[in-house]
């Protein structure tokens, strides 16, 4: 059974009320209905609204206060609220409202036109409220419910869970900003790599912290999982100081104070499919066999992925997939804004706000940067020519040790 959408009206004007009472009424919404925006904000958590509908109209300057003590309480930040405006008055009223709207119609509304933004403003609330604020990506409860969908259906589908190996100890040593930093690279990478070598109804989600999972068809995770992980491991490193860099390890005390090594970070991705003759019974299931299969990989060095045993037909690999080329990636690999920082050209604060830029909204690097002003076309090819160079002796390396 389909939830019913609870819509708080508040206007001072009686026949607006009426209206709007009798078309929601009419579609099925769940309307309440206030003639002050100076009603009792323990009513409104109460009631707990889907959206609330404000005429700023017929509201006095002082009663708009509710607008900010509605979006800065926690409880009820998260409601859309809608304002019906005078055309006349539009600017000043925006000026006075500006804190916590999130959207508005001019009076008097078309109530099919107010449905729609209703409708528009529930989802935009529910997407952003189950969204990771870090990464943008879907978080846990969309992922079940994405999940269930999946189960639901008839294809076959593989569920892919990406953990990263030592997340913990960096952020520990460097610092939840840098963590952040990792995170939001880490989810770019998937994000792209899966938008590549997937479908583009693949789906991507953060599950919290250092787990990242993603959800395609069998037959496209292994290039997904070997990209990704090739990608990570040339990239990741560099959030390490060089010093931790060249040794490969970062040092530090467990909790009974002994000094340990600690790798730098790599990934543990477990993969269950659903296919035409293997399935599951549940949703609980696919995540016990998830956990299996990352509790093994945790115990393994390195970067690496493995696909649920049970679920492989026979002859197929079915140990732990590595990244082959680790071993042999080419120490002279050099990412665009560490060249530009070696060369001066660029800080380290400003790179980090441009990185920032770059893996949220995925324009290309150089791009943020030349938008941002901090560097000009002739740095900037300077740098890409460097990066090149170094990139074909990385490439030369390569082959090299292949031979």
């Amino acid at each position: 059974m389909q939830d019913i959408t609870r819509i708080l009206i508040i206007s001072s004007d009686k026949t607006l009320r009426d209206v709007l009472n009798f078309c929601f009424d009419g579609w099925g919404y769940e309307v309440f209905l206030r003639d002050s925006l100076a009603c009792d904000m323990n009513f409104i958590k109460r009631i707990s609204p889907n959206v609330i509908v404000v005429d700023v109209q017929s509201a006095r300057k002082s009663q708009l206060e509710i607008c900010h003590l509605l979006k800065n309480d926690f409880t009820t930040s998260f409601i859309p609220m809608i304002t019906i405006i005078n055309k006349s008055q539009l600017r000043q009223q925006l000026l006075n409202i500006r804190q916590g709207i999130d959207d508005y119609l001019i009076k008097p509304p078309d109530p099919l036109d107010l449905r729609i933004r209703i409708e528009m403003a529930i989802r935009r609330s529910q997407s952003s409220f189950h969204a990771s604020p870090l990464t943008g990506l879907p978080g846990g409860r969309v992922i079940e419910e994405m999940l269930n969908d999946k189960m639901k259906g008839t294809s076959s589908f593989s569920f892919v869970y990406v953990d990263i190996d030592n997340f913990k100890c960096f952020n520990d040593i460097y610092g939840h900003l840098r963590g952040d930093r990792v995170l939001m690279q880490t989810a770019y990478m998937l994000y792209n790599t899966v938008k590549k070598f997937g479908n583009h109804k693949d789906f991507i989600g953060h599950a919290g912290g250092d787990d990242f999972v993603f959800m395609t068809i069998p037959d496209r995770y292994k290039q997904i999982c070997r990209s990704f992980i090739q990608t990570f491991d040339q990239v990741i490193p560099f959030h390490y100081s060089p010093e931790d860099r060249k040794r490969g390890f970062i040092i530090a005390k467990d909790r009974a104070r002994n000094i340990k090594e600690i790798p730098l970070m790599s990934l543990s991705i477990a993969v269950v499919s659903r296919t035409s003759t293997l399935g599951f019974k549940n949703v609980i299931e696919i995540n016990e066999r998830v956990a299996e299969i990352k509790s093994y990989l945790k115990t393994i060095p390195g970067s690496k992925f493995m696909a649920e045993r049970r679920n492989l037909k026979p002859g197929t690999n079915q140990s732990p997939q590595f990244n082959e080329e680790k071993a042999k990636l080419p120490n002279s690999y050099r990412p665009l804004g560490h060249i530009l920082i070696d060369k001066k050209i660029i800080t380290p604060e400003q790179l980090d706000e441009a990185l920032k830029v770059h893996w949220g909204r995925g324009v290309v690097l150089g791009d943020v940067l030349k938008e941002l002003g901090m560097v000009n076309d002739e740095k900037l090819t300077e740098a890409l020519k460097t990066q090149e160079a170094t990139s074909s002796v990385a490439k030369s390396e390569l082959e090299n040790k292949n031979e």
